[in-house]
């Protein structure tokens, strides 16, 4: 077998079994996730990626494993942003702890399906027209300068999004208590459940993100953006990609209690994607950012802006109990 055959069997066998193991031993259903238990799976799934990513540092290069711990840094961090939208999402369906587990799994599958799709689909564009990154770039530094000036998440209203609004015009949804399902039949008819509604939701608010994220990703991971894509680069995008979405359901349950704590996540996430964007921009005249000046720009951001919540939440509990 080549090196590739090995790094791909060696990616869907733990992808798999990873799988597996979370849908039979720690995805049970009806079962409440408690912080203890999702801190055990959140460090299953960081400790899963860099296993995997000392596998490609020794199989591959340090250059590919480099570029995968980069990328999934990368993902890790947007989708810690993409879970306060969750919360919001299963408040608004009153979703009980019960069943968010068993919903969550579900709509993270969803959305990992359409992940594949759309990197197959970037990679193909990107490698017929290799101009489409310079748009990308511009669409970040959009998308950084509006995340970084946004007052609060809570502006999103599940009700008002248009996914809501086309299953109610063209579904029948029944707002009685699900209990665990997802399809009921009333009166000789079939209805979709509030966790139907969720599920779909969650999948299409992935995908949303997604538009951020993939851009993101392939300009971490491709130096020079007339060259073709490699064997390498593509198994980083899907891994990398993959590995930072099933960790999002035991990461949901880990911060749903300290969705305020992190207030200024966003605006260090705003100024990665700023950066990104503006590496791409750049790539124009040839100037090629390292990826370990891309992966110290990433750490250093997030960790500045988790500092700062934490500062800022100290003072105003101090300024609070003084008043």
């Amino acid at each position: 077998m080549t090196v590739d055959q090995i790094t791909y069997l060696t990616f869907g066998v733990v992808l798999v079994g990873a799988l597996l193991l979370d849908l039979g031993l720690m995805s049970k259903k009806n079962e409440s996730i408690s912080i203890k238990k999702a801190l055990i799976q959140t460090i299953f799934w960081v400790g899963l990626s860099v296993a995997f990513a000392i596998f490609l540092w020794f199989e591959k290069t340090p250059l590919t494993a480099t570029k995968y711990f980069t990328a999934y840094l990368m993902e890790w961090s947007l989708s810690i942003d993409n879970i306060f939208v969750f919360i919001l999402i299963f408040t608004f369906f009153n979703v009980e702890e019960g069943d968010a587990g068993r919903a969550l799994l579900i709509g993270i599958l969803l959305a990992i399906v359409f992940r594949i799709i759309f990197i197959a689909i970037g990679i193909e564009l990107i490698d017929r027209f290799h101009w489409i990154l310079y748009l990308f770039g511009f669409f970040l530094l959009y998308t950084g300068y509006k995340l970084f000036f946004k007052k609060d998440e809570a502006e999103f209203d599940p009700a008002n999004t248009k996914i809501y609004k086309w299953i109610n015009k063209y579904f029948r949804v029944s707002l009685i208590e699900p209990k665990g399902r997802y399809i009921v039949n009333l009166h000789g008819k079939v209805y979709f459940t509030t966790l139907s509604v969720v599920v779909i939701i969650l999948a299409s608010v992935d995908i949303a993100f997604a538009l951020d994220s993939i851009p993101t990703v392939v300009s971490l991971v491709r130096q020079d953006p007339k060259v073709p894509f490699s064997s390498d680069d593509i198994m980083v995008i899907y891994s990398s990609n993959i590995f930072a979405i099933l960790g999002l359901r035991s990461l949901f349950f880990l911060l749903k209690g300290a969705a305020n704590k992190f207030g200024f996540l966003q605006q260090g996430i705003a100024v990665v994607l700023i950066f990104i964007g503006i590496k791409m921009l750049i790539e124009y005249f040839h100037i090629h950012i390292d990826i370990l000046i891309s992966l110290a720009v990433i750490v250093i951001c997030l960790v500045t802006s988790i500092i700062y919540s934490q500062h800022h939440n100290r003072r105003k509990a101090k300024a609070d109990f003084n008043a």
